[in-house]
């Protein structure tokens, strides 16, 4: 068996690589370029925009065919921006890559997991992310394997035990030879599926598909009956047929929203990967736009982690220097690695004094561990209140003041059960540990409560511990507080769950109950967590957050990773959530009039056999200078007010007044106006882009300097297009009794927009009253 924990030799290595028996370097968590490339390039979108593009060309309307140059640029933009933040992202995730520790020549070495090779022996203690399929050799470790079977509970590992990669190391150290590697591990396209069943929660994605699947429905036999009817019935010719019909299909596409979209979720990865920020999943961002519950667990995340020994308080006659050399022959013999195991290895030191016999590591669901020693008893430690049933004045004073207790405990034999502890624990000595509060915590949480977003604290600590570190953190409902180890099997967490603030020894199938009842109730839940007691809560979460000097497990399970540990960048990442959101709802609004009215439109003038009023090339003006020109400015402004729950029903909201009042306006200026037809279309479009550039005013409200200099410019830019190229847009010259009538509809569609604005406002009103 020694022989077998040697591990492998150097040589024994290179012949296992020649003979291919060599893992798989872990692949980028971002799309490949060429994901990228066939997600910007081969939309529908795109696909219809081309195929209009390509019946213009066929029947020489050139002009008409600038459009396509739009949609290039879009394609240009969105693929360099994603590149952008891939190249970030990738750069980022080298940190966060898990490593595999590994003997090799006799000593502990650690390398990438793709350097692993079959035989070689892995060193798996808690926190670790198996990485491959092993057999164990020595030693005894609980092993969560929930990702690959669903079950929650940790599986004790001993010598023979079979070990499979996707699992984690919850408590304890074993060595294990790696019987598969690559994609010969058992399960390895079973994990990769579970990482990505996690439904992609994003109500932007979701309203974009619905749009496409909505306009792709209609704008198929919309266009073909707009084209045999101007060819049947107005007899026209066939190329003013299409370009007649074009129009009203490129008018339904919201092409520029879906760049919008990608764009803004790029820059806010973007600008948190500067921050040492990685967003694993980009749509994540959005998700945390609408976070109004925050779960925190106490230990690695609101304090640092970095455990030191206070002081021991003695519970025996027996002096310290007398109980030491069992003490420390617990802490040689255990494998336990976490923040507390190693506060006590500094403190007491670590010496065999005493032959170990037997092992049971400690773990975060039993919240005790013991080591059996030949001829010397058992050596118990453990959370203060499962090894005492009533805790000494001193202790219970310690704990009220936030500190956490431990106690060493001893059985005079071997002690095997690992589901219970003896009746006959005596109680050596209560070890004090502090840890330190995160700089800036009180900051972050009091930055939270006023945003609206209801912090909870959930920790594994006593009680009365948990409390005291709420309170110095800041939390103002430090002393709502309930103890969850006094709670049944047949706890009704959806009652509990939004009556606490704080809750404490919480086991790590609680914490996921916990979150689970806070979904169940409406709210959108983020939790962060550094170790493998979060695992279980941190997948269920609406969005994860993991500290980075936290376990490996927590990092890769996670949407979004603190390189830095720097719990004060959370807001931050809300923010951008919350930016990326409101400056999207805010434009899409402007985009969707134009799909409105078109459909509107086109409906209108099929039923009166009448061509659709405008041209490609008009509609291409709009769509640069009224709707990506404005948009695209926007979305870097700072708007981080509590983002709306609803994207696709504001910004359909925001849209009808605009799109109702513009067709309301062609349709009468179509039955009654007594001009020609250019000058009756012209007098149209006039109107469609004053009413159009009003949307982009009310968007930019309140006004801004950047606004007031983008209203300006967008007036100037079209209609000075319009002065210059009147012949490239077809629009006649101007009259004295144009503009007039101009004057009188444009006022008259003035208050019709200014009413129907007001019932907009007034339902928004009941709504807002009645949620």
């Amino acid at each position: 068996m020694e022989e077998s924990i040697q591990g492998l030799s150097t040589q024994e290595v290179m012949d296992r690589k020649e003979r291919g028996d060599l893992g798989n370097t872990p692949g980028s968590i971002t799309k490949t370029k060429a994901q990228i490339l066939k997600e910007n390039i081969f939309t529908l979108f795109n696909l219809l925009n081309f195929i209009i593009a390509a019946l213009l060309f066929a029947v020489g309307a050139y002009s008409n065919m600038i459009f396509i140059a739009i949609i290039i640029v879009n394609i240009v933009i969105g693929i360099a921006q994603e590149l952008k933040a891939k190249k970030l992202i990738d750069e980022l995730s080298i940190l966060n890559r898990p490593k595999a520790k590994l003997v090799r020549d006799g000593r502990e070495i650690v390398v990438e997991t793709g350097d692993v090779v079959i035989d070689d022996v892995m060193v798996l203690e808690s926190g670790h992310q198996i990485c491959n399929d092993g057999i164990v050799l020595d030693g005894m470790a609980e092993v969560n394997e929930s990702l690959l079977t669903g079950e929650s509970d940790a599986i004790l590992k001993s010598e023979g035990s079979e070990l499979y990669s996707g699992s984690f190391v919850v408590s304890g150290k074993c060595y294990a030879k790696t019987t598969h590697v690559g994609s010969e591990n058992y399960a390895e396209k079973l994990m990769e599926e579970t990482k990505k069943t996690k439904r992609i929660s994003s109500e932007l994605l979701g309203s974009m598909k619905q749009v496409t699947r909505f306009t792709s429905f209609l704008i198929v036999p919309l266009g073909i009956l707009l084209f045999l009817e101007a060819i049947t019935l107005r007899h026209v010719l066939v190329s003013e047929a299409i370009v007649s019909s074009s129009a009203a299909l490129l008018g339904m596409l919201p092409k520029g929203l879906v760049l919008l979209i990608a764009v803004s979720l790029a820059t806010g990865v973007i600008r948190l990967a500067n921050m040492k920020i990685l967003v694993q999943n980009i749509y994540s961002l959005e998700t945390l736009a609408h976070v109004d519950i925050l779960c925190l667990d106490k230990t690695g995340t609101i304090t640092d982690g970095k455990m030191k020994v206070k002081e021991v308080l003695p519970l025996t006659d027996s002096p310290i220097k007398k109980l030491s050399p069992l003490i420390q022959s617990y802490l040689a013999a255990c494998d336990d690695n976490n923040a507390t195991f190693q506060a006590l290895q500094e403190y007491f030191g670590t010496n065999s004094v005493y032959q170990q016999a037997y092992k049971i590591p400690f773990s975060s669901l039993r919240k005790w561990g013991a080591v059996s020693f030949h001829s010397a008893g058992t050596v118990f430690i453990g959370a203060a209140e499962r090894i005492i049933n009533v805790l000494p004045a001193a202790v219970e004073h310690q704990i009220e003041k936030g500190y956490r207790a431990v106690v060493i405990g001893f059985y005079d034999g071997e002690w095997d059960n690992e589901r219970e502890l003896p009746d006959e624990i005596k109680p050596m000595c209560a070890v004090i540990l502090e840890d330190s509060i995160r700089k800036g915590t009180e900051k972050t949480l009091e930055y939270f409560r006023k945003e609206g977003v209801d912090v909870k604290i959930i920790s594994g600590d006593h009680v009365k511990t948990v409390s005291k570190i709420a309170q110095k953190a800041g939390l103002k409902e430090w002393e709502n507080a309930v103890d969850l180890s006094s709670f049944g099997e047949d706890t009704d967490y959806d009652s509990i769950c939004m009556k606490y603030a704080v809750f404490a020894r919480v086991t790590p199938k609680q914490k996921q109950l916990l979150v689970m009842a806070m979904k169940r109730a409406g709210h959108q839940v983020a939790m962060t967590g550094d170790g493998v007691n979060d695992l279980l809560a941190l997948r269920e979460a609406d969005c994860s957050i993991a500290i980075a000097e936290g376990s490996d497990a927590s990092r890769q399970i996670s949407q979004i990773v603190l390189l830095d540990s720097d719990f004060a960048n959370l807001p931050q990442v809300v923010l951008e959530g919350r930016k990326v959101i409101n400056n999207v709802t805010r434009t899409a609004g402007v985009f969707f009039i134009k799909t409105i009215y078109s459909l509107l439109l086109s409906l209108f003038f099929l039923l009166f056999n009448m061509p659709f009023p405008f041209i490609p090339i008009q509609i291409t003006l709009i769509d640069a200078f009224i709707e990506a020109y404005p948009s695209f400015l926007t979305i870097f402004e700072s708007n981080t007010k509590k983002a709306s729950r609803s994207f696709l029903r504001t910004a359909l909201a925001n849209a009808a007044p605009f799109a109702l009042t513009i067709t309301a306006g062609v349709i009468f200026i179509s039955l009654t106006l007594p001009f020609d037809t250019q000058q009756r279309q012209t007098i149209m479009y006039m109107l469609l882009i004053l009413i159009s550039m009003m949307s982009v005013i009310k968007s930019c409200m309140p006004f801004t300097k950047l606004r007031v200099f983008i209203c300006v410019t967008m007036v100037f830019g079209a209609f000075g297009a319009l002065w210059i190229l009147p012949q490239l847009f077809e629009i006649s010259a101007m009259t004295t009794v144009m503009l007039s009538y101009i004057g009188k509809v444009f006022v008259g569609l003035l208050l019709f927009l200014t009413l129907l604005i007001c019932i907009n406002l007034n339902i928004e009103k009941r709504e807002n009253i009645n949620t």
